[in-house]
């Protein structure tokens, strides 16, 4: 199966310079936990809502002043629509990350969810996979 198959192909997106507030805002209208951010609708970072809490919220920075850039995790891993589904769960799993954001000719168009890969009858062994190593503690840095 490929990924364009099962992929999500309404994507919100940002870009650096929008602020962290309209991040919060587009995860909470969207019901998602993570937006790739674009240049041209070329991927260039990623925002997590983790990166909101830790490195806006508990650094005490203000949310409406802070930009997208400055808490982004910058050239993220992507994916293309033609790839195997179970490559693309091999690559979350390795990058221990929930989401994908698929490519084509370096532009955003779609995002392939670890809830996309579930939901397939034939791909459940894959995600439930690619769950455990996601899920796997990093050391802590206390």
């Amino acid at each position: 199966m490929k990924v364009k198959e099962i992929m999500s192909k309404k994507v919100a997106s940002l870009n650096s310079e929008d602020s962290v507030e309209r991040a919060a805002q587009l995860m909470k209208q969207y019901d998602v936990g993570s937006i790739p951010v674009c240049s041209r609708n070329q991927v260039v970072g990623i925002v997590t809502d983790r990166d909101i809490a830790v490195r806006t919220i508990a650094e005490g920075k203000d949310s409406k002043q802070e930009k997208v850039s400055a808490i982004m995790s910058s050239n993220p891993v992507v994916g293309n629509p033609d790839m195997d589904v179970h490559d693309a769960a091999k690559i979350m799993s390795t990058n221990q990350i929930r989401r994908l954001p698929i490519v084509e000719n370096n532009n955003l168009v779609g995002i392939l969810a670890l809830g996309d890969i579930s939901v397939e009858p034939e791909l459940q062994d894959n995600a439930e996979q690619t769950l455990r190593n996601i899920s796997q503690p990093c050391e802590s840095k206390m």
